[in-house]
C-alpha cells in the first residue's frame, strides 16, 4: 500500500513539472511574429490583467530581448482586449494618461491623438493591439497581427508606452507585474 502512494505522489509531482515546463515552453513559442522581427530573442518579460472597477479591459504582455525590459531597447506591449471598447476613446485616454504623465503642450497631445484616432480601430472581446517600441524609437502598431501604422516620433514612443510602464503610471500595480518587480 506505501509502494503504491508513493508511486502515485511520485507521478504526481513528474506531471506537475512537466506541466510547468511545458507551460514556460508555451509562453516562449508564443511570441508573436511581428514581435520578433523588431524585438531580438523577444521573450515575456511580465503579463497582467487590467480591471476598471470590476471589468477585465484587456489582458497586457509586455516582451523584450531575453525578457528583460530596458526602456531604450525594442520592446513590444500586447493588449489582448476582453470587451469592446471605441477606438476614439482609446485615444482619448491614451491621451489623459499622458497628461497624467505631466505633458502639458496640447497642439502635440492632440497631434498625437489625431495619428491614434486614425490607428486605433473599435475593439471587441478577442481583439488585439500590440505596440511595439523599434530600435530606432518609432511606434509600430499592429492589430490583431496586421500592421495598421507607425509614428515617427521619439517624444510619442516614450509618453505612449510610459502609461504602463513609468514610474508615474496611474496603475503601478499593472506596472509592477509587467516589469517582474
Amino acid at each position: 500500500m506505501f509502494q503504491r502512494r508513493f508511486t502515485s505522489l511520485n507521478l504526481v509531482i513528474a506531471l506537475g513539472i512537466s506541466l510547468l515546463v511545458l507551460s514556460k515552453n508555451v509562453l516562449a513559442q508564443s511570441v508573436p511574429d511581428y514581435v520578433t522581427k523588431q524585438v531580438p530573442e523577444a521573450k515575456v518579460v511580465g503579463n497582467a490583467m487590467f480591471t476598471y472597477l470590476f471589468w477585465d479591459v484587456y489582458d497586457a504582455t509586455l516582451y523584450a530581448p531575453k525578457g528583460k525590459w530596458q526602456s531604450d531597447a525594442p520592446f513590444a506591449l500586447k493588449l489582448d482586449y476582453q470587451r469592446g471598447l471605441d477606438g476614439k476613446k482609446i485615444a482619448q485616454r491614451s491621451v489623459d494618461e499622458m497628461r497624467k504623465q505631466g505633458i502639458s503642450d496640447e497642439a502635440m497631445l492632440s497631434e498625437w491623438e489625431d495619428k491614434m484616432v486614425a490607428l486605433f480601430p473599435d475593439v471587441e472581446d478577442g481583439d488585439v493591439i500590440t505596440g511595439v517600441a523599434t530600435a530606432n524609437r518609432a511606434s509600430e502598431f499592429y492589430i490583431n497581427g496586421e500592421l495598421a501604422g507607425t509614428i515617427e516620433d521619439t517624444n510619442f514612443t516614450q509618453s505612449f508606452f510610459d502609461i504602463w510602464l513609468s514610474e508615474k503610471t496611474s496603475e503601478p500595480k499593472l506596472r509592477k507585474a509587467l516589469l517582474q518587480k
